[in-house]
């Protein structure tokens, strides 16, 4: 072996050692994966799922034979219908634009309203999330427009606009669910939240007059029966003390005519007994009562027919 045979010997050498270092650095660099906090990590053997991985940090086989896909299950997503967020915050910015096509929906009095609602949602199965359904959030969407669609449907336009905003909520985040559950996209729905209801631009101020006249309307009802439910229990109650009145003094009538009644039998069984001196005590009983209230007494002399008028001896 010649110098350059000797030469090329080593140049082989360090070129199958370089290789060899820079497979050993792809095989390490390639056979460990983080999984952060708030994600789960689906291992997947030649594109089929094998296992889950928790968060921290994990082997896997290397040069692509194993390939880890981290999912944010703990991460609380959003989508918004009728309207976007540019700009969260202590002073939200949303997009000026419209999205009629998502928010007029029909209601059951073959009325339009304006519904602009919020559906927020986490993974919780991210094998299902994966490869079940090719677009989950597309999915998501669609399905809530088509419950939100369906329970607005069900209802009068004063409800959709007034009470019952949140039983439509309940009943969408509801059902909504179910259909998640049932196309197994591996979503959960943590909240369905009404922002905004109102009816089309083009008749609110129809509507808000309308509005405002069956408010008016309550406002006067309301007060027609606080001033029914004041006076009819003060008339009842001035009723009844006048009836109670005439009762009492009914009663007290016909207790003192009884007792004048029972005085007089008894005056007459004395009267039968002694006449003449029942006579004489009845005259005198009866001119002690009317002589006090005279103010003045004249006595007539039989014989020159001239009254005498007696002296007031009291003044």
């Amino acid at each position: 072996m010649d110098l350059s045979d000797f030469l090329a010997l080593i140049n082989l050498k360090r070129i199958l050692f370089v290789i060899l270092g820079l497979i050993i650095l792809v095989c390490l660099a390639t056979s460990f994966y983080t999984v952060e906090a708030d994600e789960i990590a689906v291992v997947l053997m030649f594109g089929k799922s094998v296992r889950q991985a928790e968060p921290g940090l994990h082997f896997k086989l290397p040069f692509g034979i194993e390939r880890a896909i981290n999912v944010p299950v703990r991460k609380v997503f959003k989508e918004e219908f009728g309207f976007r967020t540019i700009k969260p915050g202590v002073r939200t910015m949303y997009d000026t634009g419209e999205y009629l096509e998502e928010s007029l929906l029909l209601t059951g009095d073959l009325n339009i309203a304006d519904v602009e609602w919020v559906v927020q949602y986490k993974i919780k199965d991210p094998t299902a999330f994966l490869f079940s359904v090719r677009n989950p959030q597309r999915a998501l969407r669609d399905l809530s427009e088509s419950v939100m669609s369906r329970v607005i449907g069900d209802r009068i336009v004063t409800e959709v606009l007034t009470v019952g905003r949140i039983e439509i909520a309940a009943e969408v985040e509801q059902h909504l669910q179910k259909l998640l559950d049932l196309y197994n996209t591996g979503l959960d729905v943590a909240n369905v939240t009404m922002q905004d209801v109102n009816p089309p631009e083009k008749v609110k101020s129809a509507f808000n007059a309308v509005n405002e006249a069956k408010q008016e309307k309550e406002r006067l009802i309301n007060e027609a029966w606080r001033d029914y439910n004041q006076l009819i229990p003060k008339s009842k109650g001035l009723a009844s003390q006048k009836i109670s009145e005439a009762q009492g003094y009914a009663l007290k009538r016909v207790n003192e005519a009884q007792g004048d009644a029972d005085r007089f039998n008894a005056i007459r069984a004395e009267y039968q007994k002694a006449k003449e001196v029942t006579r004489q005590r009845l005259y005198l009983e009866t001119m002690q009562e009317v002589l006090p209230q005279v103010k003045e007494i004249y006595v007539i002399d039989d014989k020159t027919n001239t009254p005498i008028p007696i002296l007031q001896l009291t003044e």
